[in-house]
């Protein structure tokens, strides 16, 4: 199991996963779920994975060759034209993989598991944020709803639908995320530092603000416990029930 959330907000986007796999209680690794794309000053993109390791590994490699291909016989990450287009091509890409190995994969306990958050900019285009599902199929972020999560959401998801607005500051929302994982982190250990964090500001079309959130990072050390106190000396300050 693992946690993505990606945030979709006026002044760009934010994105954050963690690293770990869980094959078992004696069976856990690390693995990166944030890649991006970019071609400085035309495009960003940026996708999240979680599900099967295997499935979304093969995914992301699909993707790739594409790229690699000196003459590709159709559409790439670099030659969309737009993101819901780039939507359309990751779908295709777990389509794909779900045609060689779909029918195996629903004959074993697993079963066929993969979903991705897709996000970025392409040219003048606003950034745009997709959740695609292991069908291939996807939604869209709205002003309504800026936030999507792949994973173990459940824990991290009650701080984001109270808080998370398209006008924060990219600073603010990578806080709020934070702590949503720092929540999900202590309701269960599927979920495990260390985080990739990734902040892309709107219009810049390049990647600039990135970083990894390790087990003694002073900030997110600081913010574990600081929220800790803000929860108790709120609690502490409403009115008891009385029957």
């Amino acid at each position: 199991m693992t946690y993505c959330v990606g945030m979709r907000l006026d002044r760009g986007l934010v994105f954050a996963a963690d690293t770990r796999t869980n094959a078992g209680v004696d069976n856990i690794a690390q693995y990166r779920k944030l890649q991006y794309w970019r071609q400085p000053g035309e495009r960003v993109l940026v996708l999240l994975s979680a599900g099967n390791l295997a499935v979304t590994q093969s995914v992301i490699s699909n993707l790739n060759e594409q790229l690699a291909m000196p003459e590709p016989a159709g559409a790439t990450l670099f030659t969309v034209p737009s993101m819901y287009r780039a939507a359309r091509l990751v779908g295709d890409a777990v389509r794909e993989v779900r045609r060689q190995d779909g029918a195996s994969l629903e004959m074993s306990k697993g079963g066929f598991s993969a979903s991705f958050i897709l996000g970025g900019q392409i040219g003048a285009e606003r950034p745009r944020l997709y959740q695609i599902y292991a069908e291939g199929n996807f939604i869209e972020a709205t002003d309504d709803t800026p936030f999507l999560q792949i994973g173990e959401h459940k824990y991290g998801k009650p701080i984001l639908d109270r808080v998370a607005r398209p006008e924060m500051r990219l600073g603010e929302a990578a806080k709020l995320i934070l702590l949503s994982f720092d929540s999900t982190l202590r309701s269960n250990l599927s979920v495990g530092l260390p985080i990739d964090l990734l902040l892309y500001e709107r219009d810049s079309l390049d990647v600039k603000r990135e970083t990894r959130i390790g087990l003694d990072d002073p900030y997110f050390k600081t913010l574990s416990a600081s929220w800790s106190d803000a929860l108790r000396t709120a609690f502490a300050s409403i009115e008891e029930f009385k029957i």
